[in-house]
């Protein structure tokens, strides 16, 4: 690991960056060395322009994997070399506007039965059924169950929140039965590492690529045309919150969101909203001539 790297990794972890967000920092900052074949400390504020645009005209990223290198390489401009960031957001795409994907109910259960490996369909039910995100249920402790008040403790969420989501009555025997299978005191889904037989033993949970192939495989096979991943377990476990009379603000706390821009979105994924509201126009324009 080069000086420059392992300060800037110094640095995020001072400003306390999560895991994932200092792995994809480092990995964009790379990028641009591999890209010049020097160091980054050296380019030239017209070489980190062209290099902006060879991303977004050659290569043709994504606006959201553009503003990724855009936000790390100004951590390092900033924050590790101490230097003002040359290019100031001009090179900021614009960053589409879409929603969700979103599953029914019955396309939801349809897929998860689907799920082969037990460990692999109880993670996504509880995904599902708690509305947490990939890591938040791969990553589930023994600790984090309250069965006294019927809820799950999900500690450091995104953002470094903590916070109380529902647990399902039903949710709660499957993860029981679940832990009889294996009787690992910490992890819920523990990695049972080489040897394959050392669940009780693990001293980490299972890997989220294991959830993530299982769940897409799933989907193939149910014949769905959505492009949905687990995150939109997620998603359609809010959507559905919603169209049962959930309050938005409620799920908003459930989900960990800071804004309620963040949930409301989730009132343009409900086709049962749009109807009651149809309704509701229906019987105040009853009266008109």
């Amino acid at each position: 690991m080069t000086a420059l790297r392992q300060r800037m990794l110094e640095d995020m972890q001072l400003r306390g960056l999560a895991d994932r967000t200092q792995e994809s920092y480092l990995a964009a900052v790379q990028q641009l060395a591999l890209h010049y074949r020097r160091s980054p400390d050296l380019l030239t504020e017209e070489q980190l322009r062209h290099y902006f645009l060879h991303l977004r005209n050659e290569k043709q990223l994504a606006p959201n994997t553009v503003n990724l290198a855009l936000n790390a390489l100004k951590f390092l401009y900033v924050h590790t070399l101490k230097r003002p960031w040359p290019l100031h957001d001009l090179v900021r795409p614009h960053l589409p506007h879409k929603l969700p994907v979103v599953l029914s109910p019955e396309e939801v259960w349809k897929v998860l039965n689907l799920v082969d490996r037990p460990p692999y369909r109880v993670c996504l039910s509880l995904i599902y059924s708690c509305g947490l995100r990939l890591l938040e249920g791969v990553r589930l402790q023994v600790g984090q169950i309250d069965s006294a008040r019927m809820q799950l403790r999900i500690q450091s969420g995104k953002g470094d929140k903590d916070r109380y989501v529902p647990l399902p009555e039903r949710t709660l025997t499957l993860l029981r039965t679940h832990w009889l299978t294996h009787h690992n005191p910490l992890w819920l889904f523990p990695c049972p590492g080489l040897a394959h037989d050392q669940y009780s033993s693990a001293t980490a949970p299972m890997h989220e690529s294991g959830v993530q192939k299982a769940f897409r495989h799933a989907v193939q096979q149910a014949g769905l045309h959505k492009h949905a991943s687990v995150h939109s377990l997620r998603h359609s476990w809010a959507t559905h919150l919603l169209e049962a009379g959930v309050n938005v603000r409620q799920i908003q706390v459930w989900m960990g969101h800071s804004s309620l821009s963040t949930t409301a979105i989730y009132t343009h994924c409900t086709r049962k909203a749009e109807q009651l509201a149809d309704d509701a126009l229906a019987q105040m324009t009853a009266g008109l001539p």
